[in-house]
């Protein structure tokens, strides 16, 4: 049989596993018995793009996951392209058969009220340790900068006259963001703190004990910290923060063009994302407001 001798090709001279060559099997079996139910006169020989589109179709009706139906439909292309190069076919019917696409999840934010509920009614510890984190949090939500981006700010990145914060991206490229009177007074409050906390060179912006600028780590837990005060999300990260700033401002009229620039994207499409979570937003909006919603 054709499928016993691709996944005796597939054991063989493939070196696969016994578990990837039952799923292949697996895979086969289905689509068999899909294409039997259609037409018992079918073969694999036989079948045409229209029958493989059938049964991807019929895979999402039983509701089984983008990611399922396109593994198994890896596993009908890697079949048929054995069966072309031993010339038992002289189509290959999975040729233009596209896959159903990924879902992108949504990007995860942070509410303005329960950033605002942080920043403005928490209350940080009374240490430099307090005072650091919490104006890196106020950096992160006020900018939209990487984790990376905050970890390697110098002194003379920030700008306080100009208001203007100097970030090192990806690829080195540079890019200049603004920042208003409230982050200005944290700046300013945070680096006298620092300054009697370690009075000797500093590595970088944010450090630690010693002047040392802090780890990737160490900030992933200080963001997870302190959003945990405030909201229930199952990811509480720096990238969060990053989500969140580019969700506000969008969700106060800011143009795309310009939260493409301050977030440092090569490409509007990356940005658009954040588009459709405000319209998530309007739509729990009208839910929650119009009676016939």
């Amino acid at each position: 049989m054709l499928k016993d001798s691709f996944l005796k090709y597939l054991l063989l001279e493939r070196n696969y596993s016994e578990k990837t060559i039952l799923s292949y099997g697996i895979d086969l079996d289905e689509f068999e018995a899909y294409f039997k139910g259609v037409d018992v006169e079918l073969e694999f020989t036989s079948v045409d793009a229209d029958v493989v589109r059938g049964w991807v179709l019929s895979l999402m009706d039983e509701g089984r996951a983008e990611t399922t139906v396109n593994r198994k439909l890896s596993s009908l292309r890697s079949f048929y392209h054995y069966l072309l190069r031993q010339k038992l076919v002289a189509v290959d019917p999975v040729a233009k058969v596209v896959g159903p696409k990924k879902k992108k999840p949504l990007p995860v934010f942070v509410r303005d009220e329960a950033m605002s509920q942080l920043l403005d009614g928490f209350e940080f510890p009374q240490t430099f340790e307090g005072v650091r984190d919490k104006t890196m949090l106020e950096v992160f939500y006020s900018t939209g900068m990487r984790r990376a981006e905050l970890i390697a700010l110098r002194d003379g990145d920030v700008d306080f006259s100009a208001l203007v914060i100097k970030v090192t991206g990806k690829r080195n490229k540079q890019r200049l963001i603004p920042f208003g009177d409230r982050l200005q007074e944290a700046l300013s409050v945070y680096l006298q703190e620092r300054t009697r906390f370690y009075s000797g060179e500093c590595e970088a912006f944010f450090i630690r004990k010693g002047g040392v600028r802090l780890s990737p780590s160490s900030v992933n837990y200080i963001v997870k910290r302190y959003l945990s005060k405030v909201v229930t999300l199952k990811k509480k990260s720096p990238h969060v923060l990053r989500h969140t700033f580019a969700t506000s401002m969008l969700n106060h009229q800011a143009e795309l063009e310009a939260v493409k620039e301050l977030l440092g994207h090569e490409s509007l499409t990356t940005t658009e994302v954040y588009t459709h979570t405000t319209f998530e937003e309007l739509k729990q909006v009208y839910e929650q407001a119009h009676p016939r919603a």
